[in-house]
């Protein structure tokens, strides 16, 4: 933590949940609310004081704002920070339309690799719901029976290998891809087994931590498949790494260890000065639907080709009450991942049994009448706008009967309840201007955007990006944005706004008082 002053900024009207009521005029505004410029103290981690004309104390570090705006920290509310750090150094496969393009993509990689090379080849993105042909093993196994290849699909649920590297994870010979369960317990093997891949992992996550600084970012909620409450302190230690706030999340399988230290949800982990702090359990209880396995209430339209035409559980109810019970008892917010309206219902009825706390992770297709027991039961919607970008036309494919359902955030702020937003990154980028300018405007492209009364506004967007602070005050947290434009003087088209928004110039982010971009 660091004190310092941050001279001359506008403080942009954000409302937790994204009212857009006006507050009555306070400290720097004038009686007609318009903005004036207002200086920023912020002492111990915390905003101490705001008002014009503020004095530099002795040892106050000074950022000169020159009328920027300024807004609270943003934050990512559901992120795999270390798959996200190797995405970068992975073979990109995500254009690939069929079986064939993804062959002439790696066999191209394979070429060029030295003639006694042994490496690996892993790559990402991979999308299959509309593909004809599924991924096998053998198509993988055509183009080398030497290098072990791994290809992480577009949604992270499953895993296309070859015969050496499904051999060199101590994996059963099969036909198709991994999946599931059986894909979450294999994946943190990948670094420890397949040559090459830790060092080039590791050196992202000093790209990435900045990247996300750059944008504005001062937390995130970590979801990594890992041991993060021992690996995030050393991370911090080392330097470099340690320019976000870090909820560390854990799984089941880290779930004794975290009980055995007594920790539970905001307490701080390690030598972190208050920036590292123990998240949610998180558990992931049915599928996707770029795999076809999130868990529906009605069959998927080609039920006909899937072993699960409904999809699957990934946990009995019995198990995941029974997980919930021991959260709540200890002190553990829940993050419990359920994507098909089957899996939403069913976690809605275990945080009601149980009493926990916490977030539906995506909640991407849902009953109407689950949305207003969502807000009654103070459950989160964790959120990631940029995936209906992506599944647009895969849910128009899987699911036509109920797309009406899919991403219901505006149905879902009527009710009463709680957005957060984030990216899942790396299933998409760790950009929060991304993800609000999807929440406002629901197409990528040329078309009309996918049921547009679903969408927000432009400051609900913001004020669901900001892990519930509202407009910068005594006592906010002393993480501050500093931007070059407005970012609620948007042009009323919603394609325009989302145009500026993906190009927001972020000049400076302040964590905790220090200068960590700009």
């Amino acid at each position: 933590m660091s004190d310092c002053l941050v001279r001359e900024v506008r403080l942009v009207d954000v409302e937790p949940g994204g009212s857009t009521r006006r507050r009555r005029p306070s400290a720097g505004e004038a009686d007609d609310g318009e903005a004036l410029f207002v200086d920023l103290r912020i002492q111990g981690g915390a905003v101490a004081e705001v008002g014009p004309g503020l004095r530099r104390r002795t040892g106050e570090t000074v950022h000169e704002g020159g009328g920027r705006w300024a807004i609270p920290g943003l934050w990512d509310a559901h992120v795999h920070l270390g798959q996200w750090a190797a995405t970068s150094t992975r073979l990109d496969v995500s254009s690939a339309r069929d079986v064939g393009e993804v062959q002439a993509i790696v066999g191209a990689e394979l070429a060029a690799l030295p003639g006694d090379a042994r490496d690996t080849i892993c790559g990402f993105g991979y999308r299959t719901a509309t593909w004809t042909q599924q991924p096998t093993v053998a198509a993988l196994d055509a183009l080398t029976d030497a290098v072990p290849v791994v290809l992480v699909s577009g949604d992270c649920h499953s895993g296309w290998l070859n015969t050496p590297a499904l051999q060199l994870l101590g994996l059963p010979v099969r036909e198709g891809v991994v999946a599931e369960k059986e894909w979450f317990d294999a994946f943190p093997l990948l670094e420890e087994r397949l040559p090459g891949l830790r060092a080039r992992a590791f050196t992202g996550y000093r790209t990435v931590v900045a990247d996300a600084a750059r944008r504005g970012v001062t937390g995130i909620v970590d979801l990594e498949f890992e041991r993060g409450v021992d690996l995030w302190p050393d991370r911090f230690s080392r330097g470099g790494i340690d320019a976000l706030r870090i909820r560390i999340g854990t799984y089941a399988d880290g779930l004794d260890d975290v009980l055995h230290a007594g920790l539970r949800t905001g307490d701080p982990v390690g030598d972190g000065g208050g920036l590292l702090t123990m998240g949610p359990l998180k558990i992931i209880s049915d599928g996707s639907l770029n795999t076809r396995t999130a868990h529906c209430c009605e069959p998927y339209a080609d039920a006909s080709t899937l072993e699960h035409p409904c999809g699957m559980r990934n946990l009995a109810v019995d198990d995941l009450r029974q997980l919930l019970e021991v959260a709540r008892g200890r002190g553990l917010e829940v993050a419990l991942h359920a994507i098909g309206d089957a899996a939403v219902r069913d976690a809605l009825d275990v945080f009601q049994s149980t009493g926990a706390r916490g977030s539906i992770e995506h909640a991407q297709l849902m009953r109407r009448a689950d949305i207003p027991r969502l807000a009654r039961l103070g459950v989160t919607a964790s959120v990631q706008p940029a995936h209906l970008w992506d599944d647009r036309d895969v849910a128009t494919h899987c699911w036509p009967d109920r797309a009406d359902r899919c991403f219901p955030f505006r149905s879902i702020l009527e009710a009463g309840g709680r957005l957060a937003l984030g990216s899942d990154a790396p299933v998409s980028p760790l950009d929060p201007w991304l993800a609000m300018a999807a929440a406002v405007h629901r197409s990528a492209d040329d078309r009309e955007p996918w049921f547009a009364d679903e969408s927000l506004t432009v400051a609900e967007a913001l004020a669901c990006s900001l892990d519930g602070q509202g407009t910068l005050r005594v006592g906010s947290r002393g993480d501050v944005v500093l931007l070059d434009t407005d970012p609620l003087a948007m042009p009323d088209d919603t394609a325009e706004a989302a145009a500026v928004l993906r190009e927001m110039p972020v000049a400076a982010t302040i964590l905790a008082g220090r200068l960590t971009h700009g």
